[in-house]
């Protein structure tokens, strides 16, 4: 499950990463209530990267700038995703920006510590000076402190990074994270530091133990593709969302609705995303394409199985690393299991031509 930016700022108060003074914005006349002293940044809080050359990050100096600029960013869709919500943030000048992140390596069943001395926009320069630093022992502050020096970092600089790495570190265990993520971390003339974005992913199958994360995935975001497409997609992430789009388009399927379920515990989120497309007359067929866990087969299973069973629309399952689907759903004639998402699209876009 990703966190938008103003959440993960919100735990990176917690441990003490450095953020700048910010305020929720839900609608334009939020602005007027503005605590904040201008100059301030207004960002769309979207799951999509590269809001800023999409026109979801706007530098105001005035209360009226800032009513129309927040009237644009809620009207833009950037990535198939509108904002619900616009984070107001203080202006903030850096003469250096890094890149600073830790992420479980699954394949290595690690942390692995990433680091780049140039951060921002420029991705190519980014990963062509992007260090490493796997946590093959227990973490200690000299693996912080190894990473800043492999970056080319040195003196009082040194010391400011490796602390944000260790805070990072102790955010990263204590909430079952995935991914944390600073980028860029501005660095002030005089050395100050300081988070001017955030990304953090938690591990779904972690979410029962953070009751916290709910309010986080009380919603599910539709989007609306073509009204003339004939297939309706269920996804639980936007990562897998896009995949399947790209899988599709490829086929030269005609994608519909897609709808990511982003409260994967809630039996009800599963239904309602379901019952939404049954009201699209125009789609033939519904493309569940999942993150596979025993939770994910489990919900699958049971709180839609008899839902499925009662409509006469042809249902499609894919579910990343699967072995076998049990339950009510194998009794549906309407239902189909697919082993790999190839298979999956092909026989969607079938049914969907029948």
């Amino acid at each position: 499950m990703d966190l938008l930016e103003y959440q993960a700022k919100e735990l990176f108060a917690q441990v003490g990463l450095p953020i700048l003074p910010s305020q929720a914005i839900f609608q334009p006349s939020d602005i007027k209530r503005l605590k904040i002293p201008y100059p301030v940044v207004l960002k769309s809080q979207v799951a999509a990267s590269n809001r800023g050359k999409a026109g979801g990050v706007k530098f105001v100096d005035n209360t009226i700038d800032a009513i129309t600029a927040a009237r644009t960013i809620f009207n833009l869709t950037i990535g198939g995703e509108s904002p619900e919500v616009i984070l107001a943030e203080s202006h903030y000048q850096s003469s250096e920006e890094i890149f600073l992140a830790i992420i479980l390596d699954y394949s290595l069943q690690i942390p692995v510590l990433l680091g780049s001395r140039y951060g921002g926009t420029d991705i190519d320069k980014l990963y062509k000076n992007l260090q490493k630093v796997p946590l093959q022992e227990e973490f200690s502050p000299f693996y912080a402190r190894r990473l800043a020096i492999m970056m080319g970092l040195d003196g009082v600089l040194l010391v400011s990074v490796a602390d944000v790495i260790e805070k990072m570190y102790s955010l990263f265990i204590s909430q079952d994270l995935d991914l944390v993520e600073i980028n860029p971390l501005g660095i002030s003339k005089i050395g100050n530091v300081m988070a001017l974005d955030g990304k953090i992913n938690v591990n779904d199958l972690a979410l029962p133990r953070h009751p916290q994360f709910k309010q986080a995935i009380s919603t599910n975001k539709s989007i609306r593709l073509n009204k003339t497409g004939n297939i309706g997609i269920i996804t639980n992430g936007w990562g897998i969302a896009l995949r399947t789009l790209d899988a599709l388009a490829w086929q030269k399927g005609t994608p519909n609705t897609c709808i990511i379920v982003e409260d994967v515990f809630c039996s009800h989120a599963w239904k309602n995303a379901l019952q939404e497309l049954r009201k699209i007359k125009d789609i033939k067929v519904i493309f569940l394409h999942l993150i596979d866990s025993p939770f994910i087969q489990e919900i699958v299973n049971t709180a839609l199985g008899k839902f499925i069973a009662k409509t006469n629309v042809p249902y499609v399952v894919s579910l990343f690393e699967q072995t076998e689907l049990l339950g009510t759903l194998e009794k549906s004639t309407n239902f189909y299991p697919s082993p790999s998402l190839d298979d999956a699209v092909l026989r969607v876009v079938q049914e969907a031509k029948k």
